[in-house]
């Protein structure tokens, strides 16, 4: 079975006090980069999400790296073309979606594209809701 992971599933697991650390982080554990992928985009937003989070003591850069090295070791990076994102761009527009939920898009194009089988997600309204085609390949860890 081929996976992805949404950013947001990654944040749960590398931070130990999120609400929902222990199912995040257990999935993650089992990922191997033969079969679970994420958007490569989810790296940047990983890493930025977890060095701002009000936390003290704050997530410091270097740990942020250390936690993406684990994400290099059991994800493959899945990344778009400049012809995909226009075309999702274009999609965005037509749907009328705005704002951030644009990303979202981007994601999803990026799970399709890695035939992903599961795309595992907190947000997950919002993906069935851009995505009815994906929409029963999309669930909580």
């Amino acid at each position: 079975m081929t996976e992805f992971f949404d950013t947001s599933v990654m944040v749960a697991a590398f931070w130990g006090d999120h609400p929902l650390h222990e199912a995040s982080a257990g999935l993650f554990a089992g990922a191997q980069r033969r079969r679970s992928s994420c958007a490569a985009h989810s790296l940047a937003e990983l890493y930025s999400t977890l060095t701002s989070l009000p936390l003290r003591p704050a997530i410091a850069p270097e740990q942020a790296r250390l936690f993406l090295q684990d994400v290099r070791e059991r994800l493959a990076a899945v990344t778009l073309s400049e012809a995909e994102y226009h075309a999702i761009l274009d999609q965005a527009a037509r749907q009328r979606v705005s704002g951030g939920r644009v990303y979202d898009l981007l994601l999803l194009r990026c799970a399709a594209k890695a035939k992903a089988e599961r795309i595992y997600t907190w947000n997950i309204k919002h993906f069935q809701r851009l995505s009815p085609s994906l929409a029963a390949r999309i669930r909580t860890p």
